[in-house]
């Protein structure tokens, strides 16, 4: 029953600027921690950011003051605003909800070139 969808990648040149959206269903939204990773191509995924119920939020240093995470538990989504892309951000970005088992996205494609 969770479901965890993302939406809103796509090609921009850089030092431009996409939000990333996750839609989450089939649980108790406001109650977990919500995570964005990526998988650069060839190379292994990682972690981006995250943010916790009472919305405490880490991130990976590379996207400090460059990417925010936040989330609307009353419309059970959360979102990646990405500032500032460079060609390196260029990946698949995943949501991923921590409950008792880790759930994750289909992922959205980003690509950041010229």
């Amino acid at each position: 029953q969770v479901q965890l969808v993302e939406s809103g990648g796509g090609l921009v040149q850089p030092g431009g600027s996409l939000r990333l959206s996750c839609a989450a269903s089939g649980f108790t939204f406001s109650r977990y921690v919500m995570r964005w990773y990526r998988r650069a191509p060839g190379k292994e995924r990682e972690f981006v950011a995250a943010i916790t119920a009472t919305d405490k939020t880490n991130y990976e240093d590379s996207v400090k003051g460059r990417f925010t995470i936040s989330r609307n538990n009353a419309e059970n989504a959360v979102y990646l605003q990405m500032n500032d892309l460079k060609p390196e951000d260029t990946a698949v970005y995943y949501c991923n909800a921590l409950l008792a088992a880790v759930y994750w996205g289909q992922g959205t494609q980003v690509t950041v070139s010229s």
